[in-house]
């Protein structure tokens, strides 16, 4: 069992639990409820607070899960959070409350941690930043204790600032140098320097931390757009066969280049822009309609061998797996878990 660093925790208490209820803070925390209720006591707050997930940990791993969520202006919430390994699903649900609906940037301040959403996948590392969509399909992996910094950002505040954040989402933005460097400077200072700060000066925050994030987005955009059109054009040529031929289970690497008359490697340049690779995408679309069959009361008559073909699958054994790996649970489990759900 890995239990919480006690130097850390002493940390985060001197910094932040004094402060919280000063500044109109709130506190969710295991720790004072016994073990074989807590992980649905933070699953139900979790999908109060912030999204309907389901929740889950390492097999014999102690759950603890320490977050404070401090009010900011215009909607907005700044939650420092501490917690042993954890996978937390985005459930196919709509969500319950206003305040849900957001997006949500994540710092990194230790540990380490895996985001999917979108069929992409990025891996923080301490001092990295990335965001996702919180009313989206998202899942999140730590496989050891961690600490995050989580802004919470309602729609409206950054949909007119930034289109299309959507192809944003699970992709890191760099924290080495510009604007990046600089909001995770100030998210991270300001944590740290809670306890100096009197309330009118915490809320008059929010709106320079907004601002910096803002540009950390743009700077990715920028990045994004210097991928010439013709590359552009020849990644969504790509993607769009892979769904026409999505079911086809002979569909490898080699016979969408042929296809696209593009060399493997090119097509792997194309698809690292994404932070992803040809074969990895290929999959992570297979797994998202079989998923979404599974989840389907209009594909409830076909069998789980007939989902994995029907998604291209040709292996019951990988696809299985490789369906745990992401999902949490087995293809069986899953259709059991959500049955009838059209809103996959």
């Amino acid at each position: 069992m890995e239990y919480p660093d006690r130097h850390s925790a002493t940390i985060f208490s001197s910094n932040l639990l004094a402060n919280f209820e000063r500044l109109g803070g709130q506190r969710f925390c295991t720790e004072a409820l016994p073990t074989s209720q807590r992980l649905e006591w933070l699953k139900e707050v979790i999908g109060r607070e912030y999204a309907n997930v389901d929740v889950g940990t390492p097999d014999q791993m102690y759950l603890y899960n320490d977050m404070l969520i401090y009010f900011w202006s215009q909607g907005m919430r700044l939650s420092p959070i501490r917690s042993n390994a954890i996978t937390i699903e985005r459930l196919p649900k709509e969500p319950e409350h206003i305040s849900q609906d957001c997006y949500f940037g994540v710092l990194l301040t230790r540990g380490q941690y895996k985001l999917e959403q979108g069929g992409r996948e990025v891996f923080l590392k301490p001092g990295e930043m990335t965001i996702y969509d919180a009313t989206e399909p998202h899942r999140v992996t730590t496989p050891g204790p961690f600490s995050k910094i989580l802004i919470s950002i309602p729609r409206s505040l950054l949909d007119e600032r930034i289109a299309n954040i959507s192809r944003l989402t699970a992709t890191r933005l760099s924290t080495v140098h510009g604007a990046g460097a600089i909001t995770a400077s100030m998210i991270s200072s300001t944590v740290n320097q809670l306890e100096q700060l009197d309330q009118a000066s915490f809320q008059a925050l929010s709106e320079p931390v907004l601002e910096l994030f803002t540009l950390s987005l743009q700077q990715v955009v920028g990045k994004t757009k210097q991928m010439s059109h013709h590359r552009s054009q020849a990644l969504i040529r790509v993607k769009q066969f892979i769904a026409r031929n999505l079911t086809d289970t002979d569909l490898k690497a080699e016979v969408i280049a042929s296809a696209m008359g593009l060399s493997v490697r090119y097509i792997n340049n194309l698809f690292n822009e994404e932070d992803t690779s040809l074969m990895r995408y290929l999959t992570q679309q297979r797994l998202a309609r079989s998923r979404h069959y599974l989840a389907s009361s209009l594909y409830s008559h076909l069998s789980i061998t007939e989902v994995a073909m029907q998604s291209g699958f040709s292996n019951m054994s990988h696809f299985s797996r490789v369906f745990h790996l992401t999902y949490g649970m087995s293809p069986r489990a899953y259709r059991y878990h959500y049955p009838n759900d059209h809103g996959v």
